[in-house]
C-alpha cells in the first residue's frame, strides 16, 4: 500500500498514535510558529565572549598517523569540490548552493520555514541531499585537517563556507529551520570547528568576534529550546536536539539563557538516553545505525561537559558504557552489527577520513573511556576521533558499583535480539523482539522472526537494508515490507501495518521461546509472533557446531492460506537454484567459499533478481544505494503442513 504522508488520512492516522498530552504540546507547537512567523527577534548583544572549550595540548600529537592520512586525504577531496552523499557524486563542492538537491536538480523553495513541503520530493527535491550538506560535517573534516597539518587553506575554506551559509539560511526561512536533528547536529559540527580552527588567527573572528555567527548560534538554540520532539517522536531526533543544545551551550555559554538551555538540555538528554535505551544496552529503535547515531550523540556531550566541567549525571555514562558493551557483543568477527531495521548513514560527529570504520571508531573509543572487557572483540585499525574524544572526556570510575557482563552476552532479552555463532565464523542474527520504539515505530521493518546469516563477515542470507525514506514510495514499502525478509509472509500481507513511510498503525507483537545460544553442540533459538492476527508464525532455528549446519522450521498455525517464505542473499553470493536445492558460491579474501540451501519441498521455488515492478531481489548496502542481488521466494499453501524445513550447509 503507497501511502502519501501529507494525505489528510496520514494525519489523522498519525494524530491516532498520539498521547493527549503529546497533542496539546503539539497544539502550543503550532501556535508558536504562527507567532513567530510575524517577527524574527535579534539576538542578545554578546561582549567580551571567550571560546575556552580548547582540545588539551598534545592531543592532536596523539592522532594515529595512518588515520591522520586518511582524513587529509578526505579534505584534499573536499577542497577540490567532490564528494557523494547517499549515493550521488557531487563536484560542487568548492562553492555549494545550499539549496539545491544534486539528484533531482530541484532547489527547496524559499519562505517561513514551517511552510515548506519538505516530505514532497516534487516541490523540493530529496530533503535528505539538501541537509546532509548543511549538518556541516564535511567542515568538521576540514577543520580538522587544519588542526593536524596547520594548513590555513581549510580554515579559510571553513570559513568562506559558513559565512554563506549564514548569509543565506536567515533564521526560520528556508529549508534548514524545519528538522530539530538538523539544528542539533549542526550546533555540534559548529562546537567542534571552532575547537579545531583554535590555532587559526581568524577563529575568534569568525564565532564569537562574528555578530551574524552570535545570531545563527542564538537563533538555533532558541528553536531547539521552543520545539522539542515530542512524544511519539521522542526516539534519536529528541537526542540530537538536546546533545547539540547542550553543547551549544557549555562551549558557546555567551547568552543570558545559556544556562537554562544546558540545564534543560542535560535533563532532556538523560531522561532519553535512558528511554531510548534497553536495559541491555541497545538502542530500543532496533535499528543499528540509530544505536551507533545516538552512542556518537552521547559520547560527544560528554566531552562537551568534561571540557567545561559541567557535573553530568552518573545514569548518562552508565547508558553510554551499556550501548557500548551491547555494540561490542553483537558485531561478528569482521566487526560489522546486525543490519536491522532503518539504516540512514546519519552520523553524530564526523572528523575521520571515508575509509573508517564507524563501528570499529566506536569500539576504539569505548576502549578509551570506559576500558576494554576481555571478551570484547579485537580491533585493528586507527581513527582520528578516538584521539579528540577521549582527551576531553574523564574516564570512566570504576568503583566497583557497576556490573558489566562477565562474559559476551548472546541474548537480549529485552531487545528480543540471539546472536547464534559457530566455527568458521557463522554469525546468525534472529530477531524475537518488539516491533520498534514508542506508538508509530519510526524506523522499524516489518522483519519479526527474521533472520539473518553471515560466514566470515560476508552476508549469506542478508537483510536487505533501507535505501530511501521520501520520494519514492514504492521503494521505501519494499524495503521495510516483510517479503523484504528473510522470514514468512502470510495471504500476501505485511506482519505489521503501515499507516506511512514512518508510521505503522498495527505492530506484529513477538515473544521468544527459547535462546539457547551455546557455542559448542547445537545453539537452538524459538521465537512467535501474532502479527496474522487470526494464525501464529512460529520459528525454530538450530545452529549446529560441528557440521556448521543451520536448519529453520516455519509452521504457521490457526489458519489455511498462502503463504511465501523468502531468503535474501548477500550481493556476493552467486545461487544456482535447482527445484528445491540452491548452490551457493563467493569468494572473500581471494578463496572460494560455498554452500547448499536446501529449501522446503512443500514449496515452488524461484529466484528473482533486480526486479521493479514490483521491486525484489536487491540489497542495499547504504543509504540512497542499492543493487541486484538474488532472493529466493517459495510460494505454496500452509494448510496440514507440519512445518517448512529449511537447512543451510556451509562446506568447510
Amino acid at each position: 500500500m503507497t501511502v502519501n504522508s501529507g494525505s489528510p488520512g496520514w494525519y489523522l492516522r498519525r494524530l491516532s498514535r498520539m498521547g493527549p498530552r503529546e497533542v496539546g504540546g503539539r497544539v502550543g507547537d503550532a501556535v508558536r510558529r504562527r507567532r513567530w512567523r510575524s517577527a524574527t527577534p535579534a539576538s542578545p548583544s554578546v561582549t567580551g565572549a571567550r571560546f575556552d572549550a580548547v582540545l588539551p595540548a598534545g592531543t592532536i600529537d596523539a592522532i594515529p598517523p595512518d588515520a591522520a592520512k586518511r582524513l587529509v586525504a578526505e579534505a584534499d577531496r573536499l577542497m577540490a569540490g567532490h564528494a557523494e552523499y547517499f549515493g550521488v557524486d557531487r563536484d560542487d563542492l568548492v562553492d555549494p548552493d545550499w539549496w539545491r538537491d544534486p539528484k533531482t536538480g530541484r532547489r527547496a523553495p524559499w519562505g517561513y520555514a514551517f511552510d515548506v513541503p519538505y516530505r514532497n520530493e516534487d516541490a523540493v527535491g530529496d530533503i535528505k541531499q539538501i541537509w546532509e550538506l548543511s549538518r556541516h560535517q564535511y567542515l568538521t573534516v576540514l577543520a580538522a585537517a587544519y588542526a593536524i597539518t596547520g594548513d590555513e587553506r581549510y580554515a579559510e575554506r571553513v570559513a568562506a563556507h559558513l559565512r554563506s551559509w549564514w548569509a543565506g539560511n536567515a533564521p526560520l526561512r528556508g529549508v534548514h529551520w524545519i528538522s530539530g536533528i538538523e539544528l542539533g547536529i549542526r550546533l555540534l559540527s559548529w562546537v567542534w570547528i571552532r575547537r579545531l580552527l583554535d590555532g587559526w588567527p581568524g577563529a575568534a573572528g569568525l564565532f564569537e568576534g562574528n555578530p551574524v555567527a552570535l545570531h545563527q548560534i542564538w537563533h538555533h538554540q532558541r528553536w531547539l529550546a521552543a520545539f522539542p520532539s515530542r512524544g511519539s517522536s521522542a526516539n534519536n531526533h529528541v537526542i540530537a536536539e538536546a546533545a547539540g543544545q547542550f553543547a551549544a551551550a557549555c562551549a558557546f555559554g555567551w547568552f543570558p539563557s545559556s544556562a537554562r538551555w544546558r540545564a534543560d538540555a542535560l535533563r532532556s538528554l538523560e531522561r532519553h538516553l535512558r528511554s531510548n535505551t534497553f536495559a541491555s544496552g541497545l538502542n530500543r529503535e532496533l535499528a543499528t545505525e540509530y544505536h551507533g547515531l545516538v552512542l556518537e550523540l552521547g559520547l560527544a556531550a560528554v566531552a562537551e561537559a568534561d571540557a567545561a566541567d559541567v557535573a553530568v549525571p552518573a545514569s548518562i555514562r552508565l547508558v553510554l558504557l551499556r550501548m557500548t558493551d551491547a555494540l561490542a557483543a553483537v558485531v561478528d568477527g569482521r566487526l560489522r552489527p546486525p543490519r536491522q531495521g532503518d539504516a540512514d548513514d546519519g552520523h553524530g560527529l564526523v572528523v575521520d577520513g571515508a575509509d573508517t570504520d564507524r563501528w570499529a571508531s566506536l569500539l576504539t573509543t569505548g576502549d578509551a573511556v570506559f576500558g576494554r572487557l576481555a571478551w570484547w572483540p579485537a580491533v585493528t585499525g586507527a581513527d582520528v576521533r578516538t584521539a579528540l574524544l577521549a582527551a576531553l572526556i574523564r574516564p570512566y570510575a570504576k568503583d566497583g558499583t557497576v556490573t558489566r557482563p562477565p562474559s559476551r552476552p548472546a541474548h537480549f532479552a529485552d531487545a528480543g535480539l540471539t546472536i547464534l555463532r559457530g566455527p568458521g565464523e557463522v554469525w546468525v542474527r534472529c530477531d524475537g523482539g518488539p516491533h520498534g520504539f514508542l506508538s508509530i515505530a519510526a524506523h522499524a521493518h516489518a522483519d519479526a522472526l527474521s533472520v539473518e546469516v553471515r560466514h566470515d563477515g560476508v552476508d549469506v542470507l542478508a537483510d536487505p537494508g533501507t535505501f530511501c525514506y521520501h520520494g519514492q514510495p514504492e521503494w521505501r514499502q519494499y524495503f521495510r515490507s516483510t517479503l523484504g525478509h528473510n522470514t514468512l509472509q502470510w495471504d500476501g500481507g505485511d506482519q505489521s501495518v503501515s499507516g506511512g513511510p514512518f508510521l505503522w498503525t498495527r505492530q506484529a507483537r513477538s515473544r521468544v521461546l527459547v535462546a539457547d545460544a551455546s557455542e559448542e553442540g547445537a545453539a537452538r533459538w524459538c521465537a512467535e509472533h501474532d502479527g496474522y492476527e487470526d494464525v501464529v508464525h512460529r520459528r525454530r532455528v538450530e545452529l549446529t557446531a560441528a557440521s556448521q549446519e543451520l536448519r529453520v522450521v516455519d509452521e504457521v498455525r490457526g489458519g489455511r492460506g498462502t503463504v511465501r517464505l523468502a531468503f535474501h542473499l548477500g550481493p556476493a553470493i552467486a545461487a544456482d537454484l535447482v527445484g528445491n536445492r540452491a548452490v551457493l558460491t563467493w569468494t572473500r579474501d581471494g578463496e572460494d567459499r560455498s554452500a547448499v540451501l536446501d529449501l522446503p519441498g512443500q514449496l515452488s521455488w524461484r529466484a528473482h533478481r533486480g526486479e521493479t515492478h514490483p521491486p525484489l531481489g536487491w540489497y542495499s548496502a547504504g543509504f540512497g544505494r542499492k543493487e541486484p542481488a538474488t532472493t529466493l521466494v517459495g510460494t505454496g499453501l500452509a494448510d496440514g503442513v507440519e512445518g517448512f524445513i529449511t537447512v543451510l550447509g556451509f562446506n568447510g
